[in-house]
């Protein structure tokens, strides 16, 4: 099967990142571009739900816009909110994402993974994984997940081949 070309558009989720400085985002946009994807779009918005479900209903809209992965907001303190944004958009979330993110982790951080509320959903037929904040988490859901998973090359199953069936009923 050839590869298939999946339009990412990358969110980080900060009070404090500016595009100057945000090294995770770049890190996502280095690794997605590298793979043969395309970057459909990418933005900054603080660590406030509303203007995050704001940005991802815009994304979810957008048929330019296959699937979203954002970076930041899913820790633990109270400006954390970007797993409880998710879930105010999400069709069906999809567990195993946050499941397989910190079983990775947790090899190369040990129990300190399990501060992460790391999460995925399908909203309106639209991927939307959310990783933590730290560079070297965001290589650990590309390089451990999401590199095979957005490659529908990928067996025996990944996300893409089912992209086209996401919003049966």
């Amino acid at each position: 099967m050839a590869f298939r070309r999946v339009r990412i558009a990358i969110l980080t989720v900060s009070d404090t990142r500016t595009h100057d400085d945000d090294r995770s985002g770049d890190t996502l946009v280095d690794r997605l571009t590298t793979a043969g994807h395309e970057l459909a779009d990418r933005a900054i918005v603080p660590d406030d739900p509303d203007q995050i479900v704001g940005k991802l209903h815009a994304w979810i809209d957008d048929p330019q816009v296959d699937c979203v992965i954002t970076t930041g907001g899913t820790g633990v303190t109270g400006r954390d909110v970007t797993p409880e944004a998710l879930e105010r958009v999400a069709d069906k979330m999809i567990p195993g994402f946050g499941e397989l993110f910190r079983w990775l982790s947790h090899a190369k951080i040990g129990t300190s993974t399990i501060q992460s509320r790391a999460t995925a959903c399908v909203a309106r037929g639209t991927y939307i994984f959310a990783l933590p904040g730290s560079t070297g988490a965001v290589k650990d859901g590309w390089d451990g997940i999401l590199a095979s998973q957005l490659d529908i090359r990928h067996r025996p199953c990944n996300f893409v081949e089912l992209m086209p069936r996401l919003t049966e009923r």
